[in-house]
């Protein structure tokens, strides 16, 4: 993984470039295309949680995603701190530190019925997975505990998905949260109605709270 990072990030900065590695050709003064129209893209480094992962994002001066589908959310929090004490001890110039976050989530009018809707979707992918990695899906108890408070899925009512956004943001210092919502084949008409209320019910109440810059505090640390 490491050296093909190496060589994504330099393939990134040149048009030509002369490379070698153990597990790959290698490159001698051979021509990268096509490009990018502005000559370089933004590379993340996703992470479900190795310490090793946030280390290397910040020594690399590289903005890091955490794909968190389990646990407490805010357990994250310690990975992201981590990550930026590499990155101030690295002092890159023009390194890029900024956090984002993905969890699984779903958003309806009335919180109980959502999460009783979602819970069939949830369990019937969440058992396919199981199937294939020799687990058995967990039932409502811990779904339900997963799905409130400081669980890891953002499922319910606009107001209380917002509040807890909020919350986690606060812990976590993230600049954006990206919700997955199409697991276990949620009928469209729902699903759209979901990324609806996310977009006019939740988020103008999480601007209202955090403000429309919650990324400021990235942009100082870095």
């Amino acid at each position: 993984y490491a050296e093909k990072l190496d060589l994504l990030l330099k393939l990134n900065e040149s048009e030509r470039i002369t490379w070698s590695g153990k597990f790959r050709p290698a490159l001698d003064n051979a021509e990268i295309v096509p490009r990018p129209d502005n000559g370089r893209v933004t590379i993340w480094i996703g992470t479900g949680g190795n310490p090793q992962s946030s280390m290397r994002a910040g020594y690399l001066g590289l903005p890091i995603s955490y794909g968190i589908i389990g646990g407490e959310a805010a357990h994250f929090a310690p990975l992201a701190d981590l990550y930026r004490r590499a990155a101030q001890q690295a002092q890159l110039p023009g390194a890029d530190i900024r956090v984002s976050v993905g969890t699984h989530g779903f958003i309806g009018e009335d919180a109980a019925t959502t999460r009783s809707f979602w819970f069939e979707h949830w369990h019937a992918a969440v058992e396919e997975v199981g199937k294939v990695r020799g687990f058995k899906a967990p039932g409502w108890e811990h779904y339900e505990k997963q799905a409130t408070g400081k669980g890891a899925l953002f499922v319910g009512a606009p107001e209380e998905i917002a509040e807890r956004m909020v919350a986690f943001q606060r812990a976590m210092g993230h600049m954006r949260h990206f919700v997955q919502m199409d697991i276990g084949h949620v009928p469209q008409a729902d699903l759209l109605r979901s990324i609806e209320l996310l977009g006019t019910k939740v988020k103008p109440l999480v601007d209202a709270e955090l403000g429309h810059t919650p990324m400021l505090k990235e942009t100082k640390n870095a």
